[in-house]
């Protein structure tokens, strides 16, 4: 992989600076362990467990959550927005509340943090953000700093760290020690980042290679169940600020109407990453792949029908293959924003930290 500072502009290098920023925010967890032990305390007497962000945030929750619920433990993932305006009085003092923010200053999450201090009786608080210098972590009874660093274009470093610490949050939620709750993050972070750098080891002709297999369809849908609607959910996100139309769903219920669509002028990313539904959602990407359309299959062995283009992520903790997973979809946006003669990872209408609702 080229060196940080040989790329052509910077939304690539961020792409490509994903290894190293899961490894830090692994890391930043053994400096945290007061905060850990808050967590796993708090969690211990909490009778609800919320998980809320906005965009990349709220879609970094995914795994966490999914895997609490693999372990008996139920959690509650809504949008801050829903939360703030309709589902606040959830929040009592028998909540442990985990707010997500890459910047701790959008709009929303500042404004949930700022009418819980208003409240009487209040939940507890922890957020989880890239530097500790922000309105959110000012305001939070607990605060884990990813240590992502400096991102500009969209979420991508932030996104895959927040996914690493959380990781260690649901174990802790389901009861394991803070030393097993770190040495497992950081197994499955160093996994997962070597993982990354096998996909990113010539982002530039592995992107081209992905620019032609997308060639130029009216459709773009990006599928995935349980901890891999993470990738599905981002991808389609990060797809769309790069400037090319696509929607996420749910494998399942793309059957519940949206299959009408698949045909030639359709492409399709099928995420077949969870064991559980891997048969069900390989035998949707050869169906589509039937019906016409071009189709990428991710799996961690890189199976796939026959007339899909696969991509291998290796077999990582079900917490982290988001992170790998969306590597090929984040190649594929940086290229199709500079084949459309946008600026890579440069916001025109929407901005990095959304300030306003």
């Amino acid at each position: 992989m080229k060196s940080l500072g040989n790329f052509p502009d910077p939304f690539l290098a961020e792409i490509a600076g994903q290894p190293n920023a899961l490894r830090r925010a692994a890391t930043a967890l053994v400096e945290r362990r007061s905060e850990l032990d808050r967590i796993r305390e708090a969690g211990a007497v909490a009778r609800t467990l919320v998980f809320t962000g906005m965009g990349s945030s709220y879609d970094a929750c995914y795994p966490a959550v999914n895997d609490l619920a693999g372990r008996g433990v139920p959690s509650i993932l809504v949008d801050t927005a829903e939360l703030l305006h309709f589902r606040r009085p959830i929040l009592t003092p028998q909540t442990l509340l985990t707010i997500v923010s890459q910047s701790g200053e959008s709009a929303e999450v500042v404004k949930l943090a700022v009418e819980i201090s208003k409240q009487r009786t209040r939940p507890v608080v922890l957020s989880i953000t890239n530097g500790l210098a922000n309105d959110l972590a000012k305001r939070s009874d607990i605060r884990l700093d990813t240590s992502a660093g400096p991102e500009t274009g969209p979420s991508t470093m932030t996104f895959a760290a927040a996914m690493t610490q959380l990781l260690a949050v649901a174990r802790l939620l389901a009861g394991d020690s803070v030393d097993t709750a770190v040495d497992r993050t950081r197994t499955a972070a160093e996994s997962a980042a070597l993982a990354m750098e096998r996909l990113l080891d010539d982002p530039e002709g592995y992107a081209a290679q992905l620019e032609d297999w997308f060639g130029h369809k009216e459709i773009t849908v990006v599928l995935g169940r349980g901890p891999a609607r993470a990738a599905a959910e981002m991808g389609a996100l990060f797809l769309k600020e790069c400037g090319v139309m696509a929607e996420s769903l749910e494998s399942a219920a793309f059957r519940h109407g949206p299959l009408e669509l698949a045909g030639p002028n359709m492409t399709a990313i099928v995420l077949a990453t969870e064991p559980e539904t891997r048969r069900l959602d390989l035998g949707l990407a050869a169906d589509l792949v039937e019906a016409g359309a071009s189709v990428l299959v991710i799996t961690p062995d890189g199976e796939a029908p026959k007339g899909a283009h696969a991509v291998a992520t290796g077999y990582q903790d079900r917490a982290l293959v988001s992170a790998v997973s969306i590597v090929p979809i984040q190649l594929l946006a940086w290229r199709r924003a500079a084949s459309s003669g946008r600026t890579p990872g440069l916001y025109t209408r929407a901005s990095k930290v959304t300030t306003r609702e």
